[in-house]
């Protein structure tokens, strides 16, 4: 697009959560601020009739990484690159803008590059707040852009996390479809169907694709020096999440098969006093590690619906360490004490659960429940799900 000339003033970059994104679409407005490669005029012939040498800089293609332009785009310290993203209110006498939090945006992008929007709250210290992209904040992105370009040829404006953009997204509408010259939005989201069908129209869609397991195995062995047998089991787990997998590498240590082993043998053996006190320590962990262990246990359900289903034998599964093979022995237990229903029922409530989590759910409540579905899944022989 960028050396036809045919960029589109209004992109919407749709990748999952830990796809890179966000990283690409700084990347891709880095590139084009570039000063080693602009496009250049239509060569033309000379004083003497001989064509002008072109400049060996414009076939690049990426940024340079050393030009003034580029240096000040890493730092998102560029005055023709804007960013937008979700705020919480911080002073009661005029709304949060992005510009106000750029500090922390900086801070969050170098130590989180893949981050999702409920890592950049706890940035923020929102606690239970929730973040959104407001009417004020879009009056903002406006004024913003009805200005003349500094430095680039273009400005731009990387609007990360539409879908917290609510029905004050339509002020933006005429802006979007009709823009200043030179003017170019890119929206970077993770869920389609949450974006404002008026603003969805109005763009065009590029689809990122999620990372492979290689990809990620390779990531986590080269920048993060872990170890091959362990990078290649997160990258099984996080299933195309870079962001997932970063978290799982903060958290190699934790003992959570046996914490799911406590847990089930609370469910099935010991009864409602030691879910009690089981609940009760797991609340204690924070939502993270909580969230953590919920992907844990649903990895582990994975594997036990290929034992079970697919007739694969735990000795299978070659290079494992004796955490994983514990992990798959009790994988092994899982799939002979229920039947694909049940492994399929289980799994959709820790989906949820975790999805909760990530919303501030109160913990105590949100495992008290889910122990008492899962027994009645396990030990009732009920698949009855509330919605």
């Amino acid at each position: 697009m960028y050396s036809q000339q045919r960029l589109s003033h209004a992109m919407l970059f749709l990748g999952r959560e830990g796809s890179g994104a966000l990283s690409l679409a700084r990347a891709f407005v880095q590139y084009i601020v570039c000063d080693k490669h602009r496009p250049q005029p239509p060569s033309t012939a000379s004083l003497f009739g001989e064509p002008e040498q072109e400049d060996s800089d414009t076939v690049l293609t990426d940024s340079c990484g050393q030009c003034p332009s580029c240096k000040k785009a890493a730092a998102m310290a560029h005055p023709d690159i804007h960013f937008s993203y979700p705020t919480i209110s911080i002073k009661k006498d005029r709304p949060t803008l992005s510009t106000d939090m750029i500090v922390e945006w900086r801070k969050f992008m170098d130590e989180q590059p893949y981050g999702n929007a409920y890592d950049w709250l706890q940035h923020i210290d929102a606690e239970n707040k929730q973040g959104n992209i407001s009417s004020a904040e879009c009056l903002d992105i406006i004024r913003k852009l009805s200005l003349k370009s500094f430095e680039s040829e273009y400005k731009f404006l990387i609007m990360w996390m539409p879908e917290m953009l609510g029905k004050e997204g339509n002020k933006l509408l005429k802006l979007i479809e009709e823009p200043p010259a030179k003017t170019i939005f890119i929206l970077v989201a993770e869920n389609e169907q949450l974006v404002l069908p008026t603003i969805l129209s109005r763009t065009q869609l590029v689809k990122i694709p999620s990372l492979s397991n290689h990809e990620i195995e390779n990531g986590l062995i080269s920048r993060y020096q872990v170890e091959s047998s362990r990078a290649k089991q997160i990258a099984l787990m996080c299933q195309g999440n870079f962001n997932e997998a970063l978290h799982q590498q903060l958290h190699l240590e934790d003992n959570w098969e046996t914490t799911l082993r406590d847990w089930m043998n609370t469910i099935l053996k010991t009864g409602p006093a030691a879910q009690v006190k089981w609940v009760e320590e797991v609340a204690k962990i924070g939502r993270e590690k909580q969230k953590q262990f919920l992907l844990y246990f649903n990895h582990t359900l994975q594997h036990a619906v290929k034992i079970s289903v697919m007739a694969e034998n735990i000795t299978d599964f070659d290079g494992v360490d004796d955490k994983q093979q514990g992990m798959l022995d009790f994988a092994a237990r899982m799939g002979r004490l229920c039947n694909l229903a049940q492994l399929e029922a289980i799994i959709t409530e820790i989906d949820r659960a975790a999805y909760q989590i990530e919303r501030n759910a109160n913990a105590k409540m949100l495992f008290h429940a889910l122990t008492i579905r899962l027994y009645h899944i396990i030990s009732n022989k009920s698949l009855i799900l509330m919605p």
